[in-house]
């Protein structure tokens, strides 16, 4: 008995680009997602919240509170993540670089350098945990790369911006925690659907392989 290789059907090439369709498509609404955090994060610091030490401020739990960006700044990490799962670790690295030049321009001039240097280090710090970890599991990928990343953020950020980290920090690390959790819950939902099953980098993006099937 022997094996032949039958091509692809028809309708196995249709399933293959509607896949390939609907990656790019979430792929393009997390992006625009990401990008609207880091605006939203950077707006709100600015104008959200009552005053303390000079910088806005939000409740987070434990009688903490924290920047008022703070649940924004946490979710841009899901959200590069995801974009990360959708389109490959290419187009991640991107992001981060894209991330830290829309931290930096909507940053007020004070701002401006701690935050466009705090976002590209932290990211990248994600970048570094998430990628070998999404093949092993995508919701705890998400959940530890971005504590990482969050530790990374807050505490470099605070400190380059001048603002005590015994006044901030803990309040930062409690609220992007949430955020993170939340994340991982997200992750957890998302992984049943096609598009989010397999990390970009590991799937085939041509046409499905041949199918082997038994002959005479």
């Amino acid at each position: 008995m022997s094996q032949q290789a039958v091509s692809p059907s028809g309708a196995d090439l249709a399933e293959h680009g509607t896949l390939d369709r609907s990656r790019a498509g979430l792929a393009s609404a997390c992006f625009a997602i990401y990008a609207g955090s880091i605006a939203g994060a950077n707006w709100m610091i600015s104008h959200v919240g009552p005053m303390i030490h000079g910088s806005h401020y939000l409740p987070v739990g434990f009688g903490l509170h924290a920047p008022s960006g703070v649940y924004l700044a946490a979710l841009t990490f899901v959200a590069r993540d995801i974009v990360q799962r959708l389109a490959g670790n290419r187009v991640g690295v991107v992001a981060i670089v894209v991330g830290a030049a829309i931290s930096w321009w909507v940053s007020s001039a004070s701002l401006a350098f701690a935050s466009g240097a705090t976002f590209l280090l932290s990211e990248s710090c994600d970048f570094l945990v998430y990628t070998p970890l999404q093949s092993w599991n995508f919701p705890v990928a998400v959940v530890g790369s971005g504590l990482v990343g969050d530790a990374v953020d807050s505490t470099v950020f605070l400190s380059l911006a001048g603002i005590p980290l015994s006044v901030a920090l803990p309040g930062q690390l409690v609220g992007k925690a949430w955020v993170m959790l939340a994340g991982g819950l997200l992750a957890a939902l998302l992984r049943r659907f096609g598009p989010f099953r397999t990390p970009a980098r590991l799937r085939r993006d041509a046409s499905p392989e041949p199918v082997l099937r038994a002959g005479t």
